[in-house]
């Protein structure tokens, strides 16, 4: 092969890769502004219904319980930690879809800057500080912050727990 088609096969794999990055990004949307915590992986920006993306937190009516130990009200502590860490901050997140019920998926993190950092989003808090599970289901992208998580016996993690979010909504909705 010449030297010439090399180059020009090179520049055009440039080309291409550039465009489709480009092309990824502006079909990411964001919404910033003062966020209202609906629940441990659910908030509203102005007005508009956002489920943080890729965790699964407690429900607000869910205990949580192993063998021997009983936490009633893990959901609400959940959603108090959210409430915690966003208070009176500017929160932007940042989507490319909507859910079955018309939510945002939403990847948030304070003020307005992305830094794809999966530990400096809110949702990675969450997660990390053991107030929510990794929602596998859907992405991996939180999955080593929980296995921090159960290593470190962050929140949930201290005494674990029977049943996920998940399967509590099937049994009790």
């Amino acid at each position: 092969m010449s030297l010439m088609k090399k180059l020009s096969l090179i520049l055009f794999s440039i080309l291409i890769l550039f465009s489709t990055q480009i092309s990824s990004i502006s079909s990411e949307k964001k919404i910033t502004g003062f966020a209202k915590v609906i629940d441990g992986d659910s908030i509203k920006i102005n007005g508009i219904n956002i489920r943080l993306f890729g965790i699964d937190a407690f429900e607000l009516k869910q205990s949580c319980e192993n063998n021997m130990f009983i936490w009633r009200h893990c959901g609400k502590e959940s959603k108090k930690f959210l409430e915690d860490l966003i208070k009176g901050q500017r929160i932007t997140c940042s989507y490319r879809e909507k859910d079955r019920y018309g939510r945002i998926l939403g990847i948030c993190y304070h003020g307005v800057y992305y830094h794809d950092d999966p530990l400096l989003e809110i949702n990675g808090t969450m997660v990390y500080m053991g107030r929510a599970i990794a929602y596998t289901k859907y992405s991996k992208r939180y999955l080593e912050l929980e296995n921090s998580a159960k290593k470190d016996k962050a929140g949930i993690w201290r005494y674990g727990f029977k049943e996920t979010p998940e399967q509590w909504r099937r049994k009790n909705k």
